[in-house]
């Protein structure tokens, strides 16, 4: 089984480290060299330094039919490019875009791209740690368009789809690094 990560910050890097010992032959990619300090040195994967947004950097870096691609860098729309050529270009399997607004995250999913909101997975933590009522939202939300119509739909936030649209339209993009 062959995973792709793009960005090894704290996640992709945890991430490329778990996988790794899980026995899947590990590719992660990083803008800046320095990055890749952060594999334990018994990572036996392939670090290599490009801009995951780039195709033919995800190509040379085996993406193409990858069985599981994991775009973790800090920006959302670095993210949601990277794994939009990774499911429609290149035909990963299983794709995950990490998405910092929980209204991109749900319009993304809508478009046809999994995605994992931190910001609604730490507050449901918190809540949950507090006592308070956590709001029935997946971790990851499943793709519910595009290309993936036969995955189970997202459940939907009242209201997230409008203002998700709207986020979309304006091109606003406030999480970008």
């Amino acid at each position: 089984m062959r995973a792709v990560i793009v960005g090894c910050g704290r996640v992709g890097a945890a991430l490329a480290e778990h996988l790794d010992l899980a026995g899947y032959e590990v590719i992660i990619l990083d803008v800046r060299t320095s990055a890749f300090d952060r594999l334990p040195d018994t990572f036996g994967g392939s670090a290599i330094r490009g801009d995951g947004t780039d195709e033919d950097v995800l190509i040379r870096a085996g993406a193409r039919e990858a069985d599981v691609f994991l775009a973790m860098t800090e920006g959302d729309n670095r993210n949601v490019m990277a794994s939009q050529l990774a499911a429609e270009v290149l035909g990963a399997k299983r794709v995950v875009a990490k998405i910092n607004d929980p209204v991109r995250a749900e319009a993304y999913a809508a478009l046809g791209i999994a995605t994992l909101c931190r910001t609604d997975l730490m507050t449901d933590a918190i809540h949950g740690y507090l006592g308070l009522p956590v709001r029935p939202r997946p971790g990851v939300r499943l793709p519910s368009g595009s290309h993936h119509d036969e995955r189970p739909p997202v459940v939907t936030v009242p209201g997230a789809r409008t203002a998700a649209a709207s986020a979309i339209a304006t091109g606003s993009d406030q999480q970008e690094a």
